[in-house]
């Protein structure tokens, strides 16, 4: 069978994905594009109806295979639940060929339903794995497609429906860019160890002090804004493997996502980080805060609350001592899971620049329940640490501290692993 032997190959290759129950004609158009420039290509049926217009290399019968599903089970389901299940049917299945070390890259094309199926499976690759989307939803709002991954979306100008003189150059200069990408080696020039993060405006004179620091001892630093698509796209590269320590100084975004804000960290910040036993330093950055838009967009509930015009978009509430107590078990539940080393570090004299003397967030009360339902709930170990420290968070002496923390775990991650080396030598 012509799919089982060309997937059996240890070549990677293309994989060309689509409905092809109705985009079929479309999707051999950029098979052929990419056959012709010297790349190997699978095409890849995610429809789900019975039968496809066009045969695959890859049928979507297979593709629902490492789900226990089957094609009849999906169509006998209403489009939108049809749509849901092999979505994610196909990310489990993508996932599995890229850990068989078949993907070289993955181009789709595909209407809304395509879209969301197909993008589903390419959020869920590494970062650096090149992900083309040639879809009609690609001028709008793109986020449930791309949220932190760096796929590109390309707009077809017209519909995927049928081939025709726009949409034959457009699949063309698609096809062509995926060739581009999975042809061209990116020179790996910087051979520094790169780290992740946190920063938001008030905290930017700590961030901007370890950033230098570090930089200077030979780090790559990566800072990412605290905006809960920041704190998830710095978590999608450590799942990629293309960061390899985190500072976790501004930690904001779990503020707006107890309380309601616009700047949600999402349920999961933090997993991935403490599941890959990185090194790992965090502090309490903003967490004096929670965020809105524009003054009237705040909830009518927290009318009556003290409120900070940050700009003409952006709003901010104080966080109450009740909040900093949820905060604090929010973060707890978390560092309680870790088995590798992890530091937190608690600035008693305020978390961000407006939270200290004179300034319109400075609550002293409200800080201390943070840190003393902090102490109370997480389980401490000798690898698992609370440092208070007498100091504003953008004071000198604790950026420094930080830096000191994080280079010490590093230092002890890299003996433990030349240790292990020199055993399975030895």
């Amino acid at each position: 069978m012509r799919a089982r032997s060309m997937l059996q190959t240890s070549r990677s290759v293309v994989f060309a994905v689509a409905t092809m129950d109705t985009k079929g004609e479309e999707l051999k158009w950029i098979a052929d594009c990419l056959r012709r420039a010297n790349v190997d290509v699978v095409t890849v049926d995610v429809s789900t109806a019975h039968e496809a217009f066009v045969p695959a290399d890859v049928s979507s019968a297979e593709v629902l295979v490492p789900s226990s599903l089957t094609v009849d089970q999906v169509c006998s389901q209403d489009r939108g639940t049809a749509v849901t299940m092999m979505a994610e049917a196909f990310r489990i299945w993508l996932l599995q060929e890229f850990a068989d070390g078949r993907i070289a890259g993955v181009i789709g094309l595909g209407g809304s339903g395509g879209t969301a199926i197909i993008t589903a499976g390419m959020r869920a690759l590494p970062i650096g794995v090149p992900k083309l989307m040639v879809s009609t939803m690609a001028s709008g709002n793109t986020t449930p497609y791309i949220d932190c991954s760096d796929l590109c979306l390309m707009y077809p100008v017209v519909d995927v429906a049928g081939l025709n003189s726009v949409s034959q150059r457009v699949l063309s200069n698609a096809a062509h860019a995926m060739a581009g990408m999975v042809t061209h080696e990116v020179p790996d020039t910087d051979v520094r160890p790169a780290i992740g993060m946190t920063m938001f405006g008030v905290t930017t004179t700590c961030v901007t002090a370890v950033r230098s620091a570090l930089e200077t001892a030979g780090f790559d630093c990566l800072v990412f804004h605290a905006t809960g698509s920041g704190g998830r796209a710095m978590e999608k590269l450590v799942e990629s493997g293309l960061i390899v320590g985190v500072l976790d100084i501004t930690t904001t975004e779990v503020a707006d996502e107890v309380v309601g804000g616009v700047l949600p960290a999402g349920p999961n910040r933090f997993d991935i980080i403490l599941q890959k036993q990185i090194p790992y330093v965090m502090s309490l950055g903003a967490l004096d805060m929670v965020n809105f838009g524009a003054v009237e967009t705040v909830p009518e509930r927290f009318r009556d609350r003290k409120l900070h015009v940050h700009n003409a978009n952006v709003t901010l509430m104080r966080t109450t001592a009740e909040e900093n107590r949820q905060f604090a078990a929010w973060i707890a539940d978390k560092i309680n899971q870790s088995t590798a080393p992890v530091t937190l570090l608690i600035p008693e004299k305020g978390v961000s620049a407006i939270d200290a003397e004179g300034q319109p967030f400075h609550d002293h009360e409200a800080d201390a329940a943070l840190f003393a339902e902090l102490e109370r709930r997480v389980e401490q170990t000798p690898m698992r640490q609370i440092r208070r420290l007498p100091l504003h968070i953008n004071e000198p002496q604790f950026s420094a501290a930080l830096v000191t923390e994080f280079q010490r775990l590093w230092q002890a991650q890299s003996g433990a692993r030349q240790i292990a080396i020199s055993r399975r030598i030895f």
